[in-house]
């Protein structure tokens, strides 16, 4: 009988867009992917890891979209916060139903719905075996949903990034579009920056070069992906 492997990380942030729960759809939320991403989820708490969650809202509403097409940006961008909150709930709902706990926080108040965000109560939280959902990006506009889980790993002291996506890492060029497009197994933060490779914003990703923090480009639609990564398995690409 093989040992049981450890986790190699103790709390991690998983950066979700919206686009993870709209499965096949085109637009909103489909059911069936956001329990797919819930029993992903409860694998690696099973583990013993300590996980929290930033999730995105494209697959309802982007504010940078609508502020190219005469919205005002901050509007446009509120808005864009206030979608990530039906996510956030959507997949509170998804891990209640596989006996996860969970809590959601928001960065703008609505007491009736989430939890505000509290650093220390985020912490205490995870400390107890909850997920904690991180919803309405940073709360304030002109910042993606991107920076707000560099934001909240290094305010949590996460160890690392898990940037959940639709391909298997980080590619030279659009893999859907280009069959020549290189995978990059490793990449140093400023060789994304140099490159305007889409792996987080720029403004993300300095904040995680600037405190040394670690991002894992990985392709959730892989069932296991994340608990994988958790056991020290090389999926994805790396930045670091």
């Amino acid at each position: 009988m093989k040992p049981k492997k450890s986790p190699c990380f103790k709390r991690i942030v998983l950066k979700l867009s919206g686009e993870a729960l709209q499965g096949e759809k085109n637009y909103g939320i489909d059911p069936g992917a956001v329990a797919s991403v819930a029993l992903q989820i409860k694998e690696v708490v099973g583990l013993g890891v300590e996980t929290s969650v930033v999730i995105g809202g494209g697959n309802i509403f982007r504010g940078l979209v609508a502020a190219s097409r005469g919205m005002d940006r901050a509007t446009a961008d509120y808005m864009g916060m206030l979608a990530t909150v039906i996510n956030g709930l959507a997949l509170q709902d998804a891990l209640e139903k596989v006996a996860v706990v969970s809590r959601v926080q928001t960065a703008i108040a609505m007491q009736e719905l989430a939890e505000p965000y509290i650093r220390r109560r985020a912490m205490r939280h995870l400390e107890k075996g909850r997920v904690v959902i991180f919803v309405a990006g940073t709360g304030s506009p002109y910042f993606s949903t991107d920076t707000a889980a560099a934001l909240r790993a290094n305010e949590i002291g996460a160890e690392v990034i898990l940037k959940a996506t639709k391909v298997e890492g980080v590619y030279s060029a659009d893999p859907e579009k280009d069959k020549k497009a290189q995978k990059f197994d490793r990449l140093a933060y400023i060789d994304v920056l140099k490159m305007g490779l889409k792996v987080m914003d720029a403004t993300a990703t300095s904040l995680c070069m600037d405190n040394n923090l670690p991002i894992i480009v990985f392709n959730i639609k892989k069932p296991g992906n994340i608990k994988r990564i958790v056991l020290g398995e090389k999926i994805g690409t790396i930045v670091k």
